[in-house]
């Protein structure tokens, strides 16, 4: 299983489908049906594969992807960096949104081929980017997104402290929020609200209430 190249892999393992809030998206997803949901994470490491947070649509992420394609204007004709980007999702989102250009960021090579093959599933032309860009400035950029990343302690303090730096530089910066413990108390703006259907196997309940924030640079 883990000698298939990172797109074979991608393939071989996850189904092309949709989630209820987002019909117009397909991506590469792990369901019942497909050996990676069945996996558990002592054959993931193994196999020295990481968890395979790219072949989930999480909650957070799902949320800001129905918020751009409901208002369209917040990234429509500018520069957008999908951050964490997992399965692509918001980045594709985006696109179809009408963003000039976007980059969808993450440090896993499983992420990146998944992020390009979600790409050209629905159409659009999404730049996957390896790199960890916590701490860099970000020159260029209108728009920065972020789906579900504060779920630990140590990366939550760290990436926001990061994306209010950035926010502090006049680019818009929205954060998915589906309840999570390290998201930030304080500095927000709340835009949107949405119930995202979630699946049992990965979260504690069949639905999730996210926010997303307009996070604010640091007086």
């Amino acid at each position: 299983m883990n000698n298939a190249s990172p797109p074979d892999f991608v393939r071989d393992n996850t189904a092309l489908t949709t989630t209820p809030l987002l019909p117009e998206i397909q991506l590469h997803l792990a369901t019942e049906v497909t050996p990676l949901w069945q996996a558990t994470e002592e054959t993931l490491a193994a196999t020295n594969l990481p968890p395979p947070y790219w072949a989930f649509a999480w909650p957070g992420g799902q949320a800001v992807a129905r918020l751009l394609l409901d208002r369209p204007e917040l990234v429509a004709g500018k520069s957008v960096l999908d951050f964490a980007a997992g399965t692509g999702l918001v980045g594709i989102a985006a696109m179809k949104a009408g963003a000039a250009r976007v980059q969808s960021c993450d440090i896993d090579r499983f992420s990146l081929a998944a992020i390009a093959l979600n790409a050209e599933a629905n159409g659009v032309e999404v730049k996957p980017v390896s790199a960890d860009l916590v701490g860099r400035p970000l020159p260029g950029i209108d728009v920065v997104l972020a789906g579900d990343v504060c779920y630990e302690r140590p990366m939550a303090e760290r990436v926001t402290a990061w994306l209010r730096e950035v926010a502090a530089t006049g680019t818009l910066v929205l954060l998915g929020d589906p309840g999570r413990a390290y998201a930030p108390a304080g500095g927000i703006e709340k835009v949107a609200t949405y119930t995202v259907p979630t699946s049992l196997e990965l979260e504690d309940r069949e639905s999730r209430e996210t926010v997303i924030w307009r996070l604010l640079p640091t007086e």
